[in-house]
């Protein structure tokens, strides 16, 4: 059926079964070379060698390429892997305008990677329509941006983006891992090729790390010499891990609908708290973004909010020291919910010193607004 909505495309696994067994869950397929029969013709021609070729990482970029509407989708090791190997598709020369206030890992990688490759590197405040087509009156390679951003959470506008892009002679790529698709297909909004980290909610349970890239077109040259750069270097997903993630992703639509509703839960109830300056998250009618993130996420809002702590660095490293429920850890999107205080871990990356970055799970949304209450209490 290729009607289905996204909720039964992961329950399903888009349909992959053991076919020698029946069995309803595929099995993992660990080998690495493949037979030949006495004519030296393989025995099952789409298997060369392990390096780009396994049937259990492509069954699950299958569900990924439906859950996208993709023309085509490919598996990396890492988010970072699958960042790479976009960006190495830009000549050196060229030029790429990629949103500011992202995930610093992104931002440090990318100002390295362009300065060594002589790549212009232009960063723009894109949820600023005006300000991003102001950095796009010159033309461009491509435009990168994260929806929502991480951890400012800030709405670029997709469709907006896309149309500027393309006016420009640009690709648009998206970083959606604080969407996944469930809540937002940046392909049909007009994006190029869209990306995720699959360690995050694609996976959920903070056991697996992987990236993958979504293209609209899989005849592009862009997208040719991602699947090529691939190929030849060999970044492709462990068989075991791409089990692993098919399994989380049977659960996506209800970890994410339960994570979206907890999150939306917490947001409200920081609104207006003593202890609290501000909260960041899509969700909240006041919201910069608010109105963009309403047209273009479908439902829900996402499960990673911000928060500044009156009182400082101390007052916010205390609030994160004295939480028991939200676990003090790098990473988002797992079913248990994380607090980190960004700028004690990443003190160079322009982090105000009092955020607080929450990433929620499916706990009862009770026990977590108790849970903050106790420690804003001190």
């Amino acid at each position: 059926m290729a009607d289905l909505h996204p909720a039964s495309i992961a329950a399903q696994a888009a349909g992959a079964v053991d076919a020698e067994s029946g069995g309803v869950v595929p099995p993992i397929r660990p080998a690495t070379t493949f037979l030949r029969g006495s004519d030296h013709a393989l025995v099952a021609p789409r298997n060369t060698y392990g390096r780009d070729d396994n049937d259990t990482v492509r069954e699950a970029e299958a569900v990924l390429r439906r859950l996208e509407g993709a023309a085509a989708t490919l598996l990396f090791p890492s988010g970072m892997a699958a960042i790479a190997a976009l960006f190495r598709t830009l000549p050196a020369g060229g030029r790429a305008v990629v949103q500011s206030g992202i995930y610093w890992g992104t931002t440090k990688w990318l100002r390295d990677f362009c300065a060594r490759r002589g790549v212009t590197l232009d960063e723009v405040d894109a949820s600023d329509l005006s300000a991003l087509g102001r950095a796009l009156d010159s033309p461009a390679d491509l435009v990168w941006i994260e929806v929502p951003s991480n951890p400012w959470l800030l709405s670029a506008d997709i469709a907006g983006a896309a149309a500027l892009a393309h006016a420009a002679g640009a690709l648009l790529a998206v970083d959606a891992t604080a969407a996944t698709p469930v809540l937002t297909r940046p392909l049909a909004l007009g994006a190029d090729i869209v990306m995720h980290s699959a360690t995050k909610a694609l996976n959920g349970h903070s056991d697996v790390l992987a990236g993958v890239l979504s293209c609209a077109d899989a005849e592009s040259a862009a997208w040719q010499a991602i699947a090529t750069d691939r190929h030849d270097a060999g970044a492709i997903l462990g068989p075991f891990e791409a089990w692993l993630l098919t399994r989380g992703m049977r659960t996506l639509a209800l970890r994410v609908e339960r994570m979206c509703a907890n999150a939306l839960a917490v947001a409200e109830h920081l609104v207006g708290q003593r202890d609290v300056e501000a909260v960041w998250y899509p969700g909240l009618p006041g919201h910069a973004g608010h109105d963009v993130a309403r047209r273009q996420m479908q439902g829900g809002f996402g499960f990673l909010l911000s928060c500044l702590v009156r009182g400082g660095e101390d007052a916010a490293a205390g609030v994160a020291g004295r939480l028991a429920l939200f676990h003090r850890a790098t990473s988002l999107g797992g079913v248990e919910s994380l607090v980190e205080h960004r700028h004690r871990i990443e003190p160079h990356s322009g982090i105000p010193p009092n955020l607080l970055r929450l990433s929620v799970g499916i706990e009862d949304p009770r026990d977590l607004i108790a849970d903050l209450d106790r420690a804003l209490a001190g």
